[in-house]
């Protein structure tokens, strides 16, 4: 349904790039005075403030992507996203005849970085992110914005160099080797604000110290970033030993939950490294169900020991 536009509609005098107070914004053109997305019922006119400083702490990474389209995170703090209100004016806006109109900032003097449209043949897809606060992860609907009087700028954002880099490969599911001292995580693009968990620092030891001692026996160690076909967000493994053909996942205790979780992630990265050995890294050996669990998966188990590691798989003697 097309918007109705009111007879004393004002003419729409900005140009990309010029600043303007949100609060004259609003009182010229109507919209939500708050939030990021703000659809007019005076003009026909939808509103988007973005704000990337603030966006990428919380896993919202707005702005130009390496497909020459402008990314925006939905609204919705808590939950999963759904297409409605804000959301729905956005998808909807060419449908109920109305402008897009894009601006960085959020408070105070924002700036006008154009006109755009949602993108026709995939104007939106589903990824993940925390909820407001530092709450658990959920969907968030993620808008691909097409330019219509500017012109696509470099990706920016640190998830955005990461596309750009790994769209130079041919392959398919975009898999790249990393030196292991490379301190990405999956959390660092989903939830980046939130501090390393106490588990993770040990699990962060743990690898450390298996890698001295395998590159000690002349063994090459590193680790995979992995980009899924479809996905935009990248998976990281923990450790990979060439020589072995090894994958490794640490957890910084022995428990059933970590022991499953390893074995999900091991599944996930193993489907991209098919010929790898799967292993998973604790810091004690774990209980004799606990080993049954991991073997029931073709997954063996690592250790320290006294002499250097310890392993549940005769054949693979470390």
């Amino acid at each position: 349904m097309t918007t109705p536009i009111p007879p004393d509609t004002p003419t729409w005098n900005l140009a990309p790039g010029e600043p303007i107070e949100r609060k004259k914004l609003h009182e010229d053109f109507g919209g939500r005075t708050q939030g990021g997305i703000g659809p007019s019922s005076r003009t026909p006119n939808v509103f988007v403030f973005t704000d990337p400083i603030a966006g990428e702490k919380h896993g919202y990474f707005d702005g130009w992507m390496p497909d020459g389209l402008f990314h925006y995170s939905g609204e919705g703090q808590y939950g999963d996203q759904r297409m409605i209100s804000g959301n729905a004016s956005i998808l909807n806006h060419k449908q109920e005849g109305r402008a897009l109109r894009v601006f960085q900032g959020a408070r105070g003097t924002v700036t006008y970085l154009g006109e755009f449209e949602v993108y026709d043949k995939d104007p939106w897809y589903e990824a993940d992110a925390p909820e407001t606060g530092g709450g658990p992860p959920r969907k968030v609907i993620v808008f691909r914005l097409k330019p219509l009087d500017t012109s696509p700028q470099p990706p920016q954002t640190k998830l955005a160099r990461l596309l750009a880099a790994a769209s130079r490969t041919d392959a398919e599911e975009r898999v790249q080797e990393l030196p292991l001292e490379q301190q990405l995580t999956e959390r660092s693009f989903v939830n980046p604000a939130q501090e390393p968990y106490e588990a993770e620092r040990k699990e962060a030891s743990l690898v450390q110290a298996l890698a001295d001692y395998l590159r000690g026996k002349g063994h090459t160690i590193s680790r995979h970033q992995i980009l899924p076909k479809g996905e935009t967000r990248p998976l990281f493994t923990d450790l990979y030993d060439e020589k072995l053909d090894l994958l490794v996942e640490a957890k910084g205790s022995v428990t059933r939950e970590n022991v499953r979780m390893a074995i999900g992630q091991l599944a996930d990265y193993g489907r991209f490294l098919p010929s790898a050995t799967r292993a998973i890294l604790l810091p004690t050996k774990p209980r004799a169900d606990l080993l049954a669990l991991a073997h029931s998966q073709n997954i063996v188990t690592i250790w320290p020991a006294k002499n250097g590691y310890d392993t549940s798989g005769s054949d693979l003697p470390l």
